[in-house]
């Protein structure tokens, strides 16, 4: 059995999560250091001085920025990393299926729970009815596609529809 995932790439990560965090807390805490700093001029200024417009645009340019800054890091940047690392966790605590199916095609790109996935598409044959239905598993996008061929056995080890092992079969 081929393994896709290893305990080095929840840890792997976990630390990029928390490199990003801690980003995001040093650039929140120079931001705040940053206001208290300008609040400080502005409160030794004298009364009626011609500075205080630039005291009070300062707060204003720096609030602008960094609120631009934490909608696009956590928003697009934070979230992707969060979603892969639950991903992961689900991996690692979640229910395994395993099943031998033949190989069908590869289906489109498609983001499931916030992380990027590659669809493969296996033949399940229907126990009620005379039919061949088809089921999608989802391989992750960061990693290498499988070497699967159409009409060709495999057997796979999924937690949810997403892959986690698998095996090329012979016939």
């Amino acid at each position: 059995m081929v393994k896709l995932y290893s305990d080095r790439d929840y840890w792997d990560a976990y630390m990029q999560r928390r490199k990003l965090l801690a980003v995001f807390l040093a650039v929140t805490f120079a931001v705040l250091a940053a206001f208290a700093v300008v609040i400080a001029f502005y409160v030794e200024l004298p009364y009626q001085s011609p500075d205080r417009w630039w005291l009070t645009l300062i707060p204003c340019v720096m609030f602008a920025c960094y609120i631009i800054f934490a909608f696009l890091f956590m928003g697009i940047k934070f979230k992707r990393c969060n979603a892969y690392c639950r991903m992961l966790k689900y991996i690692s605590l979640g229910l395994k299926e395993t099943a031998e199916l033949p190989f069908e095609e590869i289906d489109d790109w498609m983001t499931q729970d916030g992380v990027d996935m590659n669809v493969a598409v296996f033949f399940v044959a229907n126990i009620k009815q005379d039919d061949v239905l088809k089921r999608r598993i989802f391989v992750d996008g960061e990693k290498d596609f499988p070497p699967f061929e159409k009409g060709k056995w495999v057997r796979i080890v999924s937690q949810g529809n997403l892959l986690i092992e698998y095996e090329l079969l012979d016939g």
